[in-house]
């Protein structure tokens, strides 16, 4: 199989190494206007089986859409576009075309393990959720402009994984943010600490934290609890957790999200590579998508605000 793969960033150069190394991928043409890598050769990504997209968020729905057109698979990082508008005008465009975007947290084993207890029954009627994410450093300050801000950015991934591992839908969101450290934070209008309420369909109450100072490390952690038992994921020895009711591991703590979600980087990869239809399809990143549009206008406007009023 030859693979086309575009943008040679951070995630893009670990894409490369993977795909490089994956048994099924004979041939990777790499395209960057100012990386190159060893993994690869120079050429037009489009002259392929299928691409992996890595470039900036604002070309993305180009993209995808030209591998659609000439019938390609394609596997895109996220988000799908950067409002509302252009994804939905992406999905209408790539109608019938595959198309994998990038939410790795479904491949990891640990989320992978809960979303299986919980359709399994193993944790009775699922009651309450919890989940953090937090960064042990801000972004670059000329990055938060143009991020769409922390509930679209960082965030989107509790909304997808949310939805992925319980089955439901968010009805409604209520979000609260801090500022708390740089000022750049704010005078692009977003925040660097984040809370939020949301009430999934069959009422389930789910809480949310996040953090661009978690100073400890990264930490991404969710916890399902029900009638029978309480799942955790993100619970490892490498979680940036102290206890007083023991010492540390010893381990190092994760320190960033590439190295944390390693293994799922490389899973969804294959997924994409081995499968047959999407397993992280336009419409899913479309619905996550919409909670994190109603938790923003929920921040900018101080209320509760129901999923419904933010959907097209």
């Amino acid at each position: 199989m030859r693979v086309g793969l575009l943008g040679l960033g951070r995630i893009g150069a670990f894409h490369a190494a993977t795909l490089a190394a994956h048994p099924l991928v004979d041939e990777l043409i790499v395209a960057d206007p100012v990386r190159t890598s060893p993994y690869g050769r120079p050429g037009d990504p489009f002259e392929s089986d299928a691409v992996v997209i890595a470039t900036p968020t604002s070309t993305h729905a180009e993209l995808i859409i030209k591998a659609c057109e000439r019938g390609i698979p394609a596997f895109c990082e996220k988000p799908v576009a950067g409002t509302v508008a252009e994804t939905v005008k992406v999905l209408e465009a790539a109608e019938g075309g595959k198309v994998q975007i990038g939410f790795q947290r479904r491949f990891d084993p640990g989320y992978v393990a809960a979303a299986l207890a919980v359709h399994g029954g193993e944790l009775g009627d699922l009651h309450r959720v919890h989940m953090i994410t937090a960064d042990p450093a801000p972004p670059p300050a000329e990055y938060i402009p143009l991020s769409g801000g922390i509930f679209r950015d960082c965030h989107i991934h509790d909304f997808d994984i949310l939805r992925w591992v319980t089955g439901r839908e968010v009805v409604s969101v209520y979000a609260r943010g801090a500022n708390r450290g740089a000022a750049f934070f704010k005078e692009a209008g977003d925040v660097d600490t984040s809370a939020a309420l949301l009430t999934l369909d069959d009422g389930t109450l789910v809480t949310l934290q996040g953090s661009r100072y978690n100073g400890a490390g990264y930490d991404v952690r969710m916890e399902l609890a029900g009638t029978r038992r309480t799942q955790a994921v993100g619970l490892s020895p490498r979680a940036p957790l102290h206890t007083t009711e023991g010492p540390p591991s010893g381990e190092q703590p994760w320190p960033d999200f590439v190295t944390r979600f390693e293994t799922a980087y490389r899973n969804e990869i294959d997924a994409f590579l081995t499968s047959d239809k999407s397993l992280c399809p336009i419409e899913d990143a479309l619905a996550a998508l919409y909670v994190a549009e109603a938790a923003d206008l929920s921040l900018r406007e101080g209320r509760p605000v129901e999923v419904a009023e933010v959907r097209r």
